[in-house]
């Protein structure tokens, strides 16, 4: 049995001055010259110098050096010394044994120049090769690690509900559907109808982190067909306005965290500064912000209730301008553009109790308090012809003494296109799914 030296990580090298150690890693360059060899070995945590004189006693290492190429994964083992000439963290490895663990082919098939679906053919490569990618995943793991610790700080339960369902479900939205037996099933775009059972079941406060799906033909730098959805539904709240103190206590708790852990890194890797929000975060209603846009010559047809991306982005300048503040709260949506479940308001029965979140213009969120009675929901669902036949288990829940509530969803990927000024939500997701994309 081969016992091995410990494996230290790139970063902690500088701790192990004067010691043998052990690195473990992918080639990052060669430089191959008449009387050294210089290797620049990577791992996870950063990049490390290997100086190999030529002509020692015997010299296994630099044949072994000779046959390494780029990304090749190694396993490099030598003392650890302190050179203030190399730039990586002033120390340097002088190797006793390299080890290739695995060979790379010598022509990679991405380099610098390579475009962006080229890259995602290569996505394992593509990532590797960049630590601002690997950051993502980082900062992600912060970002749902906070908002987990703040959503049980609230007294949430954590829920996983189901992906397939028998009928499309909500509005009927673009839902896939699928082969299930002798029957068709359809991927769930959304939990709302499952995390409002749980409301029914008597679990005062919801929290879910998973698998939304999406069948819409969109190619836009925002929209994927699978994504991530953060989803909160809270019982016995006496507005809307609960679920949106929620939403911005959470979202502040979680860029706080994500300053904290990572802040110095994306100033490094993204060039951006992780602003934590003061609290409250501006709000403003659909109505308000129409006036407010039509007045500075936002008019696109046909938009008479909603706002597209171009009016998104003009709100939130303005608001910026006006607050200092990158966050907006769209409240009070006409109807005509919400699913029958959302509450009407008893004084503008036209309108609901609705609201989105923008964060720099980007729609990161949908939320509302949700209609809990009955007849009300009926009389709703007939109005916006949502046949009840298919949808009446989740109907039945508000037979036998359904709470107030309401909740949210929030899109984990345009949290951190945001967060870390990414140009596509393709870069926000370690696979991207999308209309044309169902590979790697």
């Amino acid at each position: 049995m081969i016992h091995h030296t410990p494996r230290v990580p790139v970063a902690d090298l500088h701790e192990h001055v004067g010691r043998t150690v052990s690195v473990s890693g992918w080639v990052n360059t060669l430089r191959l010259q008449r009387a050294m060899q210089f290797v620049l070995v990577r791992d996870h945590t950063g990049t490390a110098q290997v100086t190999h004189r030529r002509g020692g006693p015997g010299d296994g290492t630099e044949r072994a050096i000779e046959d390494l190429t780029v990304e090749s994964a190694v396993r490099v083992t030598g003392r650890v010394v302190a050179n203030p000439v190399v730039k990586l963290g002033g120390v340097e490895i002088v190797p006793d044994a390299v080890e290739l663990l695995n060979r790379a082919e010598p022509l990679l098939p991405i380099d610098e120049r390579s475009g962006p679906e080229h890259r995602l053919d290569w996505r394992f490569l593509d990532v590797r090769r960049r630590p601002a990618a690997q950051l993502l995943f980082a900062v992600q793991t912060t970002v749902e690690q906070a908002m987990r610790e703040f959503a049980h700080g609230e007294g949430c339960t954590e829920m996983h509900t189901p992906k397939l369902m028998g009928t499309a479900s909500e509005s009927g939205a673009e839902v896939f559907k699928l082969g299930y037996f002798d029957r068709s099933a359809y991927l769930a775009q959304s939990p709302q109808f499952y995390k409002q059972m749980a409301i029914a079941a008597g679990i005062d406060r919801v929290f879910e982190v998973g698998p939304v799906f999406r069948a819409e033909p969109s190619f836009t730098s925002r929209h994927a067909t699978e994504f991530t959805g953060v989803d909160v539904e809270l019982a016995w709240i006496d507005g809307v306005e609960d679920v949106m103190a929620f939403e911005e206590r959470m979202l502040a708790h979680a860029v706080a965290a994500v300053a904290r852990v990572h802040g110095p890194a994306i100033r490094e890797h993204f060039g951006r500064e992780v602003v934590v929000p003061e609290l409250p975060f501006p709000r403003i209603t659909m109505a308000e912000a129409q006036r407010l846009l039509r007045a500075g010559g936002w008019d696109p047809e046909g938009l008479k209730e909603d706002l597209d991306p171009e009016g998104e982005r003009a709100l939130a300048a303005h608001v910026r301008e006006r607050s200092g503040h990158e966050f907006v709260f769209v409240t009070h949506y006409p109807a005509g553009i919400r699913p029958f479940y959302h509450m009407r308001s008893p004084e503008q029965p036209e309108v609901t109790l609705s609201f989105d979140l923008l964060w720099k213009g980007l729609e990161i969120t949908t939320g509302a308090q949700r209609e809990h009675r009955y007849d009300v929901l009926l009389k709703q669902a007939a109005e916006k012809g949502v046949g009840t036949e298919p949808i009446q288990d989740y109907l039945n829940c508000f037979r036998y003494g359904c709470p107030p509530h309401g909740g949210l969803g929030l899109g984990l990927g345009r949290v951190l296109m945001v967060m870390l000024g990414l140009e596509s939500i393709r870069d926000a997701v370690f696979l991207f799914r999308g209309p044309n994309r169902l590979t790697p």
